[in-house]
């Protein structure tokens, strides 16, 4: 515990260094300059929306020592799956590629569209594993963001829609996951599908991402809640300036469109899409969203927010959230009963692996472990 002297001197450095950075703010006031001057009023416009939603890693593994197993699904928000599988960090990357060659599934058709056979073409984040080489299950993380991205790709290319449609991907239009510049030729592919659609059927898909958080909006949250900057009592949006990406974002070629910049020879491999902060609600401090809009289609961000503000009036139990994603997540969720189903499939394959020993298995299961936690009650 903190002297009574310590917290005095500590409030005296921490003064004396607020007063002396406080300048920081006055900085960031101007990095806003741009961005206030473009904020408007969101128009609301109808039109059918779907999101798409893999499964999040922390909710939807089962641990049971020395065994991980990690349930890689995506469903819509009309609780449609596209995609069911379950990994273990030990599982072979060779074998995954049968598997993926075999079911000629959105996973199989992206990457037969850029040109890979293997998972390790498509990432450099998934590799074969050596002999005896210790295992990390952050590849499965990976793979199920490339699962997603392949189902917008499906979406986009596969389905034939009788009016124009609004796709809400779960997180901003950006990724490092695809090796070189396979990310650039996937969101191209997607470009190139809407627009042969729009030809084709005469109706427009749009395509944005939603995200809970990001670096923009950390670095000007404060400072834009004291400056009073959307506290509009009304929806507005405001677009995001490429100097405010790049103040906020460590690596640079995270903060990039496609405007040729002198000393930038690369074309544009990580980012599909352009950032917008967006206020749904009608109240001065209804929360603040960062939204990417397909880079193609910036130009239509009226329109295309306003179809997003529809969806997120009804949104439940995140107010002022895209209602379509939130039912995605509802479904992609492996809770309850499911996860119960699920857990006990992993024991019966234990037990089945075990064989004769399996009776050792289950007077495990039945002990009681964790002999500490009886210092606190439990189990008694």
């Amino acid at each position: 515990m903190l002297d009574p002297r310590d917290v005095d001197a500590l409030k005296g450095i921490m003064r004396k260094r607020m007063a002396e950075e406080v300048h920081l703010l006055d900085e960031l006031r101007g990095e806003l300059d741009a961005f206030k001057r473009g904020i408007r009023a969101i128009k609301n416009y109808k039109t059918n929306t779907i999101s798409i939603v893999g499964t999040d890693g922390g909710n939807n593994n089962l641990q049971f020592d020395p065994f991980i197993v990690h349930v890689v699904r995506v469903v819509d928000s009309r609780g449609n799956e596209y995609y069911m599988d379950a990994l273990t960090p030990l599982t072979p990357i060779d074998e995954l590629d049968n598997k993926i060659q075999g079911r000629n599934e959105s996973m199989k058709k992206m990457m037969d569209y850029l040109g890979v056979r293997s998972l390790t073409q498509l990432s450099p984040m998934i590799k074969r594993r050596k002999p005896n080489e210790p295992v990390s299950p952050s590849w499965i993380q990976v793979y199920r963001e490339l699962v997603e991205w392949a189902t917008l790709f499906a979406l986009v290319r596969d389905y034939d829609y009788g009016s124009d449609i609004l796709i809400v991907f779960d997180g901003l239009l950006r990724s490092k996951v695809f090796a070189g510049d396979l990310f650039y030729r996937l969101r191209r592919g997607i470009e190139d599908e809407i627009k042969r659609k729009e030809e084709k059927n005469r109706c427009k898909i749009y395509v944005v991402g939603v995200a809970k958080h990001s670096k923009v909006l950390e670095r000007y949250n404060l400072i834009m809640c004291i400056d009073d900057i959307m506290k509009t009592k009304y929806p507005c949006y405001g677009r995001v300036p490429l100097e405010m990406e790049k103040k906020a974002y460590r690596w640079s070629e995270y903060a990039r469109d496609d405007t040729v910049v002198e000393g930038i020879e690369e074309v544009n491999k990580f980012v599909a899409g352009k950032m917008f902060l967006v206020k749904f609600g009608d109240a001065p401090h209804d929360p603040i969203w960062p939204v990417d809009i397909l880079l193609s289609q910036e130009k239509e961000a009226d329109r295309i927010l306003g179809y997003l503000l529809d969806d997120a009036i009804l949104g439940f139990p995140i107010p002022w959230y895209p209602l379509s994603l939130q039912q995605a997540h509802e479904n992609s969720a492996l809770v309850d009963f499911d996860m119960s189903i699920i857990q006990d499939q992993i024991l019966d394959s234990i037990r089945e692996s075990l064989g004769d020993k399996s009776e050792r298995f289950d007077a495990f299961l039945m002990a009681d472990r964790d002999i500490s936690s009886r210092r606190y009650g439990k189990g008694l």
